[in-house]
Parts: C-alpha cells; sequence; structure tokens
C-alpha cells in the first residue's frame, strides 16, 4: 500500500522537516510507504554534487525575483521548484518491492530511480507527451517527432507515436529532429533502504525561472513542461491523479489517497514551522545520493 498525501504549497525547508520525520517513522516501522504530492515556493536547490557556478543569477536577482536558495542532501546538480510543478517525494522502505527480475528481495539506487523515470513516461503518455530516456541522463526527456518536407504535405507536430510519423514518410524526404527538451528532474537521497526526495516534473512552470541556473549542471538540452509541448493549459489534479495511479502500476501496489498528515498518522505531526537551523545534512556512510 502507498499512502498519497497531497500537501498544496509548502516551503521548501518545511518539506525537508515534513521529509525528515516521515523518514524516522518509515525506518522505525511506525507508517508504510507514504508519497507526498505538492508545489514549491519559487526555490533554487544545490544538491549533494552541485557547482556553484550553475547559480548564474546574482543573489540580487533572485532576491528580486522571489527566489529562495537552499543546499539539501539529495543527489544532483542544481534545479528549480516552483508553482505549475509537481513535486514528488516517495517516502519508501525498498525492501519491500522485488527486483523486476525476481532475483533480489530489494531493488536497489538504479532501479529505483529507472522506476520513477518509468512512472513520469507513463504520466506523460497520458496526456499525449511522448518521453524517452537519454543515455547517461537520469530524467525524463521529450521524444519529438522528425520534422517532414514531403513538398505540399507535412507531418503535424502533434503525431504521438513516432511508427506513425515514419508511416508519412518517403524513403528520401528529408527531416529535422527537433532537440529534446527535460521535462523532469530526479533526485534522491536513500538511507537505511528508505527514500527521500524525488522527482520534478515541469506542468506549468513559468520556465524563465530556469535561466537563472544551469539546469542540472546540463548546457545542451533546454528545459520544457507538459502545457509547452502540448500547447494547452493542463490540470496539475489530473495530472497528479495520472501519477499516483501511475505509481501504483509501475511499483505494483495499492493507491490510498489520504487528506492530511494529520489523518496519516492519526495525530498532529508536530512539524516545526521554522527552518531548520542546518539544511545541509551531515554524510553518513549508509547514505546514497543519486540524480
Amino acid at each position: 500500500m502507498i499512502s498519497v498525501v497531497q500537501l498544496g504549497t509548502v516551503d521548501y525547508p518545511l518539506g525537508l522537516r515534513v521529509q525528515e520525520q516521515l523518514v524516522s517513522l518509515r525506518k522505525e516501522e511506525k507508517i508504510g510507504d507514504v508519497l507526498l504530492l505538492l508545489e514549491h515556493k519559487p526555490v533554487i536547490t544545490l544538491g549533494r554534487n552541485a557547482k556553484a557556478g550553475n547559480v548564474v543569477a546574482s543573489r540580487e536577482l533572485l532576491a528580486r525575483r522571489g527566489v529562495e536558495l537552499f543546499e539539501c542532501d539529495r543527489g544532483g546538480d542544481v534545479t528549480f521548484h516552483g508553482p505549475g510543478q509537481i513535486v514528488g517525494y516517495p517516502i519508501f522502505d525498498l525492501r519491500r518491492f522485488a527486483s523486476a527480475d525476481g532475483r533480489r528481495k530489494t531493488i536497489g539506487v538504479i532501479e529505483f530511480v529507472r522506476r520513477l523515470e518509468d512512472v513520469l513516461m507513463r504520466t506523460c503518455a497520458d496526456f499525449a507527451i511522448p518521453t524517452k530516456r537519454i543515455p547517461g541522463l537520469t530524467g525524463v526527456w521529450t521524444d519529438p517527432v522528425p520534422q517532414v518536407d514531403l513538398g505540399s504535405q507535412s507531418v503535424p507536430d502533434s503525431l504521438s507515436s513516432r511508427a506513425q510519423a515514419r508511416n508519412l514518410l518517403s524513403a528520401d524526404a528529408p527531416t529535422t529532429a527537433a532537440h529534446e527538451g527535460k521535462l523532469a528532474a530526479i533526485g534522491v537521497h536513500i538511507s537505511r533502504f528508505v527514500t527521500s526526495h524525488g522527482f520534478a516534473l515541469n506542468v506549468s512552470t513559468d520556465l524563465s525561472f530556469f535561466n537563472l541556473i544551469v539546469p542540472c549542471g546540463i548546457t545542451t538540452k533546454p528545459v520544457t513542461s507538459m502545457q509547452k509541448e502540448q500547447g494547452r493549459e493542463l490540470d496539475l489534479n489530473a495530472v497528479a491523479e495520472s501519477i499516483s495511479r501511475n505509481f501504483g502500476v509501475v511499483f505494483q501496489s495499492q493507491i490510498l489517497w489520504v487528506d492530511t498528515l494529520d489523518a496519516l498518522l492519526g495525530r498532529t505531526v508536530g512539524v516545526p514551522m521554522k527552518p531548520p537551523p542546518e539544511l545541509h545534512q551531515l554524510h553518513r556512510e549508509d547514505d546514497i545520493h543519486w540524480t
């Protein structure tokens, strides 16, 4: 069973404290697996492998745009979170999930990340957005259909299947492929088999915020959003429902929607409303960071 809680818009420090408490409870087996879905106010986060130079905006510009800046203990480089982006924090005990080939009773970090990618790719497919993985990179990327010059006939951008596009191609028709765009970033932290942090899926995010950074340290590929790819507004709740449904499919678990954290715990959560004094946790030998 995976319990899904939608938290609405949450300050980043508070989101860290919520995760910290749920991770402790999960390690003590006082709660089951939990998926938090939320939005953050504009914030730039630096993972364990982040290079400070990948924040290209000055502190003054960040302040003018209302963007906070925090370090955290997830894997990866620099990324942005903000309105219109669904952030997912799975608090899972990986010992609950067998490997896909059935050879191992516990999935490892790489398979966990691949499963997160699978969830997000299935979600994009639900909205007719073709996606793919890129070897050597983590995340979910658009899989653009080539533009085809057939004289008076052209292949529309909206084709959702590359097979459909190939059927319209002549043997010698020239093609030009658009650049892949990054729809979702992934960065996780695993301690004693329990996961935290997770993914960020751009639904209707203001993409101009990504100009403040070098997203994930990648300079050659742009960041995009589901709304930009679709050319129309999307309902965040509909996307969140798709994400939760696909978590059930990929992780082969039942999904239970829970209204609040209080309902999940059966008591007052007691999460401090003030930012923790130290956001960058000390590295421990049993911790794994991945992006």
